[in-house]
């Protein structure tokens, strides 16, 4: 695997993604150890897992997930290319969730104490590594409110419409061929706190009034206004522009 240095990043020119000077730059150079790939349904990080490496992932998705005793899942946020992941365990603590792949991966991964030392070198990226993580915190913020109070059918539509404009930002069509959709539909149960039946009847409910469409691992809307209404969003669920370590 040949490795992408940091000023050749392939996400950098996105519009998504804020830019950096080349100190900056050069500042995430020095920090990255190096990259790693994995496979779909692989774990990143183990629950209880003491001192895991930082990671931004470059290519793929993933997501946070948290257990209980019995197996019980509960999927916390979904990862798409450009996120940090790993912030949220404190230094020397154990981990309290867990990362899986849902599709081949590649991460950029970095030493834990290296966090200290981008804050030391640049305190302007270091708060950009606490937007990254209060960005985190609304997704599961998000996640609480359609768990606690939305029907399953607002559920679904928050979460094809917020996944499909994060996906859709990191296109140059903007999501107008689609975007990738590796979720199965005990990934869309396991985040939104439905049932596997629920889930299904619901999908097939949506799509029916022509509001989405899913096929081959690809999500296209049909209807983005009705949707938005429907899950009854702040906004229309487009992403916002964001630090990218």
């Amino acid at each position: 695997m040949t490795e992408v240095r940091c000023s050749a990043c392939p996400l950098r020119p996105l519009p998504l993604f804020l830019r950096n000077d080349d100190d900056e730059v050069a500042i995430v150079q020095s920090l990255k150890r190096r990259e790693m790939q994995m496979g779909p349904g692989e774990t990143l990080i183990h629950e209880g897992q003491t001192d895991a490496p930082l990671y931004t992932l470059l290519e793929g998705w993933a997501f946070r997930y948290k257990t209980l005793s019995d197996g019980r899942r509960q999927i916390l946020t979904f990862l798409l290319a450009g996120d940090f992941i790993g912030v949220q365990q404190k230094m020397g603590d154990a981990a309290a969730h867990g990362v899986m792949t849902l599709t081949d991966t590649r991460f950029c991964v970095f030493q834990r104490d290296s966090l200290w030392e981008l804050h030391r070198q640049s305190p302007a990226m270091g708060f950009n590594i606490t937007w990254l993580t209060a960005h985190e915190e609304s997704l599961v913020d998000d996640t609480l409110l359609s768990v606690g109070r939305r029907s399953a059918e607002e559920r679904i539509a928050t979460l094809l419409i917020l996944l499909f404009k994060r996906a859709a930002a990191l296109q140059d069509d903007g999501g107008a061929a689609g975007v990738p959709f590796p979720l199965t539909q005990q990934h869309i149960a396991d985040g939104l706190g439905l049932s596997l039946v629920h889930t299904n009847k619901t999908l097939r409910k949506l799509e029916r009034r022509g509001l989405h469409h899913i096929e081959d691992g690809r999500l296209w809307l049909r209807d983005v206004k009705t949707l938005v209404r429907l899950a009854d969003l702040y906004g229309d669920g487009r992403p916002p522009q964001r630090p990218l370590v």
